[in-house]
């Protein structure tokens, strides 16, 4: 429990005092925001506000793990890194790079657009495969790898991606893997875009991961507390824990800078690192459908895109929202944009707390 602990508060402390030292650098060097002509006219202020202030709360997660690791070995009671958390922090850091190919391009381009969708895509794809295969090896003592081919929902169910041979679970698994890193580094991305929104709704998730993680750790099969039937075969839930905990913590730190007005825009680097990291949550810790409800916003604001796109193309033309995503639709409702973002905090909120509801529920009705 110390390891979650000093993960949260390395975590916190580095980006609220390490963001400020970016904002300088990026300032410097020119680095900032360009904001597209469509959108609404409000945010036209904000063009030139330093960008790719993910990078600062991915180093903070890297160091914050690594070094609570290294403090923790002074007790001779730490395992060290686990396979689970590098391969977390593999996912993370893999999207982020992608952002950050995102963020520099539109910087060099002096434009809005960054990569192209295929450019961005591929990439994705390449990290989401990566982090599949890997994912499915490396089994502990007991036999436990880092994920299964079960699909889970509070834990794993009776569908198995292996029904048809170990070899057809590897390919489904990856697929399925890479539907849930796609969809969620997406839903993360078109989140972000006013200040502080995808901020503080990614660190509810994250807090919500680090309960679920040291729920399964105290609940795991094997252990002293462990009641048959309803125990977690989850490999590693208390590095989860900490990493959970860690960007939590740097997210908090973040927000600082990040709160309207904003000083700093975490941009694609960030968007897309995080939605990693939450997807490789879901995935490692065998939540994978529980995440629809943990992420309710994300999943709104997906749907709001979705449902604009697709009705703009079958009715030639029309739409069902003044623009997408849904928080541009209020803002041009003539919501304040800090009213938006507190709304749709709220409902972040109200949906974490439905999701822990759900998980612990589930344990309850079935022990």
């Amino acid at each position: 429990m110390i390891a979650v602990v000093i993960g949260a508060v390395l975590g916190l402390g580095l980006t609220l005092a390490g963001t400020p030292l970016f904002i300088r650098f990026l300032v410097k060097r020119g680095y900032g925001q360009f904001i597209r002509d469509d959108g609404p006219t409000t945010h036209h202020v904000k063009r030139g506000t330093p960008t790719m202030g993910g990078a600062v709360i991915l180093m903070a997660v890297l160091v914050a793990y690594f070094v609570t690791h290294l403090l923790l070995s002074f007790t001779g009671d730490n395992p060290g890194p686990t396979v689970s958390g590098l391969l977390l922090l593999l996912l993370m850091v893999g999207m982020g790079i992608v952002g950050f190919a995102d963020d520099f391009a539109k910087i060099s381009k002096k434009q809005s657009l960054g990569l192209t969708p295929w450019r961005k895509i591929t990439g994705q794809g390449v990290i989401g495969i990566l982090f599949g295969v890997l994912a499915l090896n490396f089994a502990d003592s007991d036999g436990l790898t880092p994920a299964s081919t079960k699909i889970s929902f509070v834990r794993e169910t009776v569908i198995d991606l292996a029904f048809a041979g170990p070899i057809i679970g590897v390919i489904l698994f990856v697929l399925w893997a890479n539907l849930i890193v796609t969809a969620t580094t997406n839903g993360v991305n078109l989140t972000d875009g006013l200040d502080g929104l995808a901020t503080a709704a990614t660190a509810m998730v994250t807090a919500a991961y680090t309960i679920i993680s040291i729920w399964q750790y105290n609940q795991s099969c094997g252990g002293s507390s462990a009641i048959a039937g309803v125990c977690y075969q989850v490999r590693d839930p208390m590095d989860m824990a900490m990493i959970a905990a860690s960007i939590t913590g740097a997210l908090i730190g973040f927000l600082w800078w990040n709160t309207s007005p904003a000083k700093i825009f975490m941009g694609d680097t960030g968007s897309l690192a995080l939605g990693g990291a939450l997807a490789g949550f879901a995935i490692l810790t065998h939540t994978q459908l529980l995440f629809v409800i943990l992420g309710g916003l994300f999943v709104l604001i997906a749907l709001s895109v979705i449902i604009q796109v697709g009705y703009f193309k079958l009715s030639g033309g029309k739409r069902v929202f003044l623009m997408a995503p849904l928080q541009h639709h209020f803002e041009l409702k003539g919501w304040a944009e800090v009213t938006v973002v507190v709304r749709f905090w709220i409902i972040g909120a109200l949906a974490v707390g439905i999701g822990l509801a759900v998980f612990y529920g589930e344990w309850v009705i079935f022990q």
